[in-house]
């Protein structure tokens, strides 16, 4: 038997060397750290729910804060928005990080004092102190259903695509005299999605979340150091690299490339990006338009940092309130550095590779291409059930003329006009596409007059690839490599271990402990948390690969899209609950079953506007109906909650005072990366 392997593809250009030893030895050491640490702690973790699942109510402000960076900052991140920035949304989706640390303080001061006081376990288990029972059980299932369908799958697939980007000419043969039983590439997507979930859920099988909270301890201090690593390469490569690489970009002229012939990085970054260094994206746009700044994007942050149980629940954890109130607060100002070291290489990326991200896209496209040239020239009336042409607005740059005669077929296939302006703005190719869907779609999907596939999208370049090029092209090896690519392994290993633990804590105690076994012990509920741990991995590791497929736009715009089908909703029953004492116990529940039915119809019928504010639209309307009810059937006595809590109550000051500096700072970013000059609307 004969077997051949280069040496983990990229890691081994020009032989393995010591330098790339050195990074072999630094990746596994930083990942046996991380499991040393996670068992470690996981021994003295005990046999309660409360042990396991909340970690004994024992973190303290400096654990939840990096905990709490570490559970969100991951694949999505670093891949999702660094791929965004690097499409001409650019800085504008530093918005959720920066809207993010307001949002981190407003939870420390309103949500985290009425969650403790009410001693609870889950998220959804406060709708019942609230609300009722079945305000509970729909939250929970519905928060199951979006942990483990969307949020773990994409984490683990935006995880598996940059390793299997970086070991892409990793290539193995296997066989015995002439017989070939396996050549290929063993290091692809599917292998390393079941990698990130198997090691996340062996430690959170182990050690619940106390377990996860100290390995995200050693992870998140990583994953910022590791940032920082790329955005310095990164920088210094621009400064180094010759203008005529830099002249080829589509937004470079020649003439603006030949006048950084003597600039260093940051003047270089700045003059190649500075139509994408601003905050406001025009009211028109699909993705973050300035509309959405004002109200709608409050709504996903609020949700997500108050009410998304596998991140309050390290706060669920904390000592004291004042602990809870500082770690969310030491949290807010780490939010305010990531767009530095996560847009910023994003932004950097494009400028250096955005021919292999051209070529990535055109790749992934000769198919589609291939039939538009088989089927282009037909007659009208042969093209009954052809399936239309969609491309974004990247391809209709690159290939004005295909995308020209994609829009004229489209045109003669359904026979709707093509749209050339909107009131009295000029329609570029991609937006008179958009403005056509509208129209052969109507006000009812089912009497399209013609079906776009979505999965067919035509792209102009692969942003999601802009982080693993910066990964697999810059940094160098000698230890470097391999620590960068432990924290970031590391940071997704905790973000779906932090998913796993929520899933399964709402599944026993929301799910199991209320409706399956009411008098089960507690090393029972311990096991059931356990088993639930294994389950949703393993479903989790089958669905990841899905995410591949363009019709969902790139990883962040996917969870951001899915978690619109219940985040208003969510956000809508407990900000009724907060404010008004006579809302009717039914509120709850009519809030959350209302949310995916108003979401989902708007997705449907009203397609062409953006998900943020498709959110917000939703939310008003589930608070209208809201209102309506405590007008109609007022709840008989004002609710009042009951301090059901040993944990000190007392709030910090020194939070206060820290979480004020955090929002002015956040008001001073938008002041100076916002584009005054740029129309809005």
């Amino acid at each position: 038997m004969s077997m051949a392997m280069s040496a983990l593809g990229l890691w081994a250009q020009g032989g393995f060397s010591g330098s790339v030893a050195m990074d072999v030895i630094v990746f596994f050491l930083f990942l046996a750290l991380v499991i040393f640490v996670a068992f470690g702690v996981s021994r003295s973790s005990g046999d309660s729910s409360e042990s396991y699942f909340l970690a004994g109510r024992g973190l303290s402000w400096w654990l939840i804060g990096f905990s709490l960076i570490a559970a969100n900052i991951s694949a999505e991140q670093f891949i999702g928005m660094s791929g965004q920035a690097s499409d001409y949304i650019g800085l504008a989706v530093a918005s959720y990080e920066w809207i993010a640390a307001v949002s981190l303080v407003i939870v420390a001061f309103v949500f985290l004092p009425r969650f403790l006081k009410a001693g609870i376990y889950t998220i959804p288990e406060y709708l019942e102190h609230r609300y009722n029972k079945s305000a509970r059980t729909i939250m929970s299932i519905l928060m199951m259903i979006m942990l483990v369908c969307v949020n773990i799958t994409v984490v683990t697939f935006a995880g598996a695509k940059n390793y299997a980007i970086f070991f892409e000419n990793v290539h193995l043969s296997l066989g015995m005299g002439d017989s070939v039983l396996y050549t290929g590439n063993p290091l692809n997507l599917t292998t390393f999605c079941w990698i990130i979930g198997i090691i996340a859920a062996v430690y959170v099988f182990a050690g619940g979340l106390k377990a996860c909270a100290w390995a995200d301890l050693v992870q998140g201090s990583a994953l910022i150091a590791g940032g920082a690593i790329v955005l310095y390469f990164a920088l210094r490569q621009l400064g180094m690299v010759d203008v005529s690489v830099l002249a080829g970009a589509p937004n470079v002229s020649e003439e603006v490339a030949s006048g950084l012939a003597n600039s260093g990085a940051w003047e270089r970054f700045t003059e190649l990006n500075a139509s994408k260094l601003r905050m406001n994206l025009p009211s028109w746009d699909t993705v973050l338009p300035v509309t959405a700044l004002i109200f709608a994007i409050w709504i996903p942050n609020l949700y997500y940092w108050g009410l998304n149980q596998y991140i309050i629940q390290r706060t669920l954890g904390a000592q004291s309130l004042g602990e809870g109130q500082k770690g969310l607060v030491f949290a807010a100002s780490l939010k305010l550095l990531i767009p530095f070291i996560v847009i910023f290489p994003g932004l950097i990326a494009y400028n250096l590779y955005y021919g292999d991200m051209q070529k990535t896209a055109a790749a992934h496209g000769e198919a589609e291409l291939a039939r538009f040239d088989s089927v282009k020239d037909l007659p009208a009336e042969s093209l009954a059930g052809v399936p239309l042409f969609a491309f974004n607005h990247d391809f209709a740059k690159l290939h004005p003329e295909t995308a020209q005669a994609m829009l004229e077929f489209n045109s003669r296939a359904t026979g709707v006009a093509i749209p050339q302006t909107k009131g009295e703005r000029q329609l570029t190719l991609d937006q008179q596409l958009v403005e056509m869907k509208k129209s052969i779609t109507g006000t009812d999907p089912r009497k399209a007059k013609g079906t776009f596939v979505d999965k067919n999208l035509l792209t102009g370049f692969d942003h999601d690839s802009a982080f693993p090029l910066l990964v697999r092209n810059l940094v160098p090896t000698g230890g470097f490599k391999g620590f960068l690519l432990a924290a970031l392994l590391g940071a997704i290993i905790s973000s779906v271990a932090a998913m796993l633990n929520a899933a399964s804590t709402i599944f026993t105690m929301d799910i199991y402990r209320e409706y399956m076994h009411k008098s089960a012990s507690q090393k029972t509920l311990v096991f059931v948390g356990r088993v639930a741990v294994l389950l949703f991995v393993f479903l989790g590791c089958l669905i990841a690969p899905m995410w591949g497929n363009p019709e969902y736009g790139g990883v962040f715009k996917a969870i951001q899209e899915f978690q619109g089908y219940i985040s208003p909703g969510i956000f809508a029953a407990f900000v009724f609950g907060f404010c008004v004492p006579r809302a009717p116990a039914a509120c709850g529940s009519i809030a959350l079953v209302l949310c995916p039915i108003i979401y989902g119809l708007f997705h449907a019928f009203v397609p062409g506007l953006d998900f943020l504010n498709r959110m917000a639209v939703t939310f008003i309307l589930i608070i209208a109906v809201l209102t309506i009810m405590r007008i109609v059937f007022p709840r008989q006595q004002a609710y009042e909650s009951k301090v059901e809590t040993t944990l000190d109550l007392s709030e910090s000051m020194a939070a206060k005072v820290i979480g004020v500096l955090i929002v002015l700072a956040t008001v001073a970013l938008y002041f100076i990366y916002w584009d005054w000059s740029s129309p809005m609307f």
